[in-house]
C-alpha cells in the first residue's frame, strides 16, 4: 500500500457534512474535536514518528484513527486493551468503515492462545475425564459438539462458557504446552490458522497482552507481522505501561505449578506408565502448592506483599523457608522423573521443560533482586504468585518506538505510532503516559470532550460525611446511595476502592432497599461484568424489570459502557489513592525520591486524577445522556491538592448541599418516570 498524496483532502471530505459519513448515517453532525484528531492523525501518517492523543468521552476517536488510517492505503495494526473493544471493532466498526469508504481489504483479528480451541487438548481432557465438577463435564461436551461446526476456534463463541471457566486451560494450549509440530493436529490447529490470516491482512486487530506477550518471545506471529507494518494504533493506551510491565517481567504462580501437577499426571499416565509413581508425584506438588500458599496471609483476599532478600515482608523467615523449599524439592522430583522419560514422547519433553522453566524461576527468586520491584501477591480465588517486573516501560521499550523521525527527501516516511485514550494525564503533555512508556519524544495533542457538561451533570460532594478512613465511612455511603436509587428507580452505579468496601456497602443496600418496589442491588463477583452490563442496561431481568444498583470495583471502572437512562448516577466511595504498602507504587516512590522529587506531585496525584477520570466517564456516554456523579470524599473539597483533581473531572455543576442534588436531579428529569434504555 502506499499512502496518497491527496490524503488531507481525503480525511477531510470524509469528515465532511457532504462526506460519505454523512450519507451513510443521516444523524451524523461533524464534530470539530473528531476532525481535529483525524487531521493530526492524517499528519502522523505522513511523517512517522509517534502521536499521542487524549480524547475525550463523545469525541468519537475510534473513527478519528481508523479514518485515516484505511484511506491512507497501509499496512495498519490495530492494538486494544480489552477482547470486547477487540470484537468491536473487528465485528462492527471496521466492517461498516469499509463499507461506507467503499474500500476493499483484508481484515484480521488475532488473540492469544488462550482464546482458541486445541483439538489435542480436548481430546485428552475427554479420554481423561480429571473434571473440577458435574457442570464442567457438562461443558466439555458442549465444546466437543461446537468444535466440530466452528470455523475460527474461538472459545468465545461457545454459550455459556465463562472467562472465568475452570474448564479453559483444559481445551485451550499454552506457550509451554503446545506441541508445535509434533501435534497430529498442526495443520489444521486454530491458532495457526488465525496467524496465517493475520499474516495476509491488510488490517490486524489484536490486544495489548499479545502485543508485548509476542514481543518478548517472538511467539505468536506479530513480531514477524510488525516489520511489514507501516501504522500501528493502540486505542486504551493507558493500560499500556501495566500490561507491558507485566510480559516484560517473571512470575511465579500456584496456578502454573497446579497445571504443571495436572498435565504431569495426565501426560505420565497417557505415555509413561508404569515408569514413574506419577499419581505421588502430581499429589505431592499439588500439596507443596497448597502449603506454599498458606504461608501468605489470607486476608485481605487480594493483596500485595512487599519483597526482602529471603521472602515477603508480611510472613516471617521461619514461615516462608519450609514451603518455599519444598517447592523445589518437589519440582526437583518431578524433573528428575521427567528426564528418564522425555524420549518417549513429545507431550513429556514439553511436561521437562515445563518443570525446568518453573525450577529456574523459582531460582531466580531465591537469589536477591537485581533490578525492578519484587513481590508477592494473593488474588481472589486462594492463588498465589511471586513476581519481579521494572519499575515502567522505559527503558525496556527504548528504541521500539523509535526516537522523532529525521527524514530526507524522498525517503519514505518511517513507521507511525498512534496511542490514544480518553485519559492518558491532567497536563498538556500527558506525563503521566508518555514518561513511563519511553515517548518524551512524542507529539501530544488533547481532544475536549464535545458533551455540555454543564447542562448535563451535576457533580456533588457530600462534606458531611466521615473521612473515608472513618469505619462508618462505607455506611454513610449505602445510605446516600439508597436514597439516590430510590430517587431515581436504580439506574446508579457503586464504585468503590476495595473490595471490602464493595461488600460492606453491597450488604446495606441489599438490607435497605427491601420494600416492595425498590430497585435490585446485585454486585461484581455475582455474575460476568457482560452479564452485570447487560443486566444493567435492560433495567434488571425481564421477569423482574424494578430498576439496577450495581456495586462494583477494580475493573468497572472503566470498560463499562452503559449509554441512555439506564444509568444516571455514578457514586465513588472514596478517592482512589493507591495502597500505602503497595510494593509497586513504595518502589515507583522511591525511586522518584531519590531524583530529588516529590512522589505525592509526580505520582499519587496523578494516578488518582486518572483513575477519576474513568470511573466518573462512567457518567456521561451520549450527547443526551444526563446524570449526577457523587463522590463521597470530602478531602476532595478540602484539600489543597483537591483543586487539581476536581480540574481534571468533566466541568460538571456543583452542587453543594444534600437538598440541592435533590433538586438537580429533578430538574434534569432524572425521576422514576424517565423511560428506560
Amino acid at each position: 500500500m502506499n499512502t496518497p498524496i491527496n490524503l488531507n483532502h481525503e480525511v477531510e471530505q470524509c469528515f465532511s457534512a457532504q462526506g460519505p459519513l454523512a450519507r451513510q448515517w443521516p444523524g451524523y453532525v461533524p464534530r470539530d474535536g473528531q476532525i481535529h484528531m483525524a487531521q493530526a492523525v492524517t499528519q502522523q501518517i505522513q511523517q512517522g514518528g509517534s502521536l499521542v492523543v487524549q480524547a475525550g468521552t463523545g469525541v468519537g476517536k475510534t473513527f478519528a484513527y481508523l479514518v485515516p488510517a484505511l484511506l491512507s492505503r497501509e499496512r495498519i495494526l490495530v492494538s486494544t486493551a480489552t477482547k470486547a473493544l477487540q470484537e468491536q471493532l473487528f465485528s462492527r466498526d471496521l466492517p461498516a468503515l469499509l463499507s461506507v469508504l467503499g474500500i476493499q481489504v483484508q481484515v484480521a483479528l488475532l488473540k492469544g492462545r488462550s482464546s482458541y480451541l486445541c483439538v489435542h487438548r480436548m481430546e485428552q481432557t475427554l479420554h481423561q475425564g480429571l473434571l473440577p465438577d458435574p457442570t464442567a463435564v457438562v461443558m466439555l461436551h458442549q465444546v466437543k459438539r461446537w468444535s466440530g461446526v466452528t470455523r475460527s476456534g474461538d472459545v468465545s463463541e461457545v454459550p455459556g462458557l465463562e472467562e472465568q471457566s475452570g474448564l479453559l486451560p483444559l481445551v485451550t494450549s499454552t506457550r509451554e504446552n503446545c506441541l508445535g509440530s509434533d501435534c497430529d493436529h498442526w495443520q489444521s490447529c486454530h491458532v495457526n490458522q488465525a496467524r496465517r490470516e493475520a499474516m495476509q491482512a491488510d488490517v490486524v486487530v489484536i490486544n495489548h497482552h499479545l502485543f508485548f506477550a509476542d514481543w518478548q518471545v517472538k511467539e505468536s506471529g506479530v513480531a514477524e507481522l510488525l516489520p511489514s507494518v507501516r501504522v500501528v494504533i493502540f486505542d486504551e493506551a493507558h493500560q499500556l505501561n501495566e500490561v507491558g510491565t507485566q510480559f516484560l517481567g517473571v512470575s511465579l504462580t500456584s496456578s502454573a505449578l497446579l497445571d504443571l501437577s495436572r498435565d504431569l499426571l495426565v501426560g505420565g499416565l497417557a505415555h509413561a506408565k508404569g515408569l514413574a509413581s506419577w499419581q505421588d508425584l502430581a499429589s505431592s506438588l499439588q500439596k507443596a502448592t497448597k502449603d506454599w500458599r498458606l504461608s501468605l496471609p489470607r486476608e485481605p483476599a487480594s493483596a500485595r506483599h512487599r519483597w526482602r532478600d529471603d521472602g515477603p515482608e508480611s510472613v516471617r523467615p521461619e514461615e516462608w523457608a519450609p514451603p518455599w523449599q519444598a517447592l523445589d524439592e518437589q519440582l526437583s522430583l518431578c524433573e528428575n522423573a521427567l528426564q528418564a522419560v522425555a524420549q518417549v514422547h513429545p507431550e513429556l519433553e514439553r511436561l521437562l521443560d515445563r518443570a525446568q522453566a518453573l525450577r529456574a524461576t523459582w531460582r531466580l527468586f531465591s537469589s536477591p533482586c537485581d533490578q525492578g520491584v519484587r513481590w508477592a501477591e494473593t488474588a481472589l480465588g486462594g492463588q498465589i504468585g511471586v513476581h519481579q517486573a521494572p519499575l515502567d516501560l522505559n527503558q525496556s521499550v527504548a528504541g521500539l518506538w523509535g526516537d522523532a523521525p529525521v527524514v530526507e527527501v524522498g525517503d519514505p516516511p518511517p513507521k507511525t505510532w498512534i496511542f490514544t485514550s480518553a485519559t492518558l494525564g491532567a497536563d498538556d503533555q500527558l506525563k503521566w503516559f508518555t514518561q513511563p512508556c519511553g515517548l518524551s519524544h512524542a507529539r501530544t495533542l488533547k481532544v475536549q470532550s464535545p458533551f455540555d457538561y454543564p447542562e448535563q451533570g451535576v457533580l456533588f460532594i457530600p462534606t458531611d460525611m466521615v473521612e473515608p478512613k472513618d469505619p462508618l465511612h462505607s455506611e454513610q455511603v449505602a445510605v446516600l446511595a439508597t436514597n439516590v436509587a430510590r430517587q431515581l428507580g436504580g439506574r446508579t452505579l457503586v464504585l468503590t476502592t476495595t473490595n471490602r468496601a464493595l461488600k460492606e456497602i453491597a450488604r446495606i443496600l441489599g438490607e435497605d432497599l427491601d420494600q416492595p418496589g425498590d430497585p435490585q442491588v446485585k454486585s461484581q463477583g455475582q455474575h460476568t461484568k457482560r452479564q452485570l452490563m447487560n443486566w444493567f442496561q435492560q433495567g434488571g431481568s425481564p421477569e423482574d424489570p424494578r430498576g439496577c444498583v450495581l456495586v462494583a470495583t477494580a475493573s468497572f471502572w472503566e470498560g463499562f459502557d452503559v449509554p441512555g437512562d439506564a444509568l444516571q448516577a455514578v457514586i465513588i466511595d472514596k478517592l482512589p489513592f493507591a495502597p500505602p504498602d503497595d510494593p509497586l507504587m513504595q518502589a515507583k516512590a522511591e525511586a522518584l525520591q531519590s531524583q530529588g522529587k516529590n512522589p505525592f506531585i509526580e505520582l499519587h496525584l496523578p494516578d488518582v486524577a486518572v483513575s477519576l477520570q474513568q470511573g466518573a466517564g462512567r457518567l456521561i456516554r451520549t450527547q443526551s445522556d444526563k446524570g449526577v456523579l457523587v463522590i463521597c470524599d470530602r478531602r476532595l473539597a478540602s484539600a489543597n491538592y483537591g483543586k487539581s483533581l476536581l480540574a481534571s473531572l468533566p466541568p460538571m455543576r456543583r452542587v453543594l448541599t444534600r437538598a440541592q442534588l435533590e433538586q438537580a436531579m429533578l430538574e434534569l428529569g432524572l425521576t422514576k418516570s424517565c423511560t428506560r434504555a
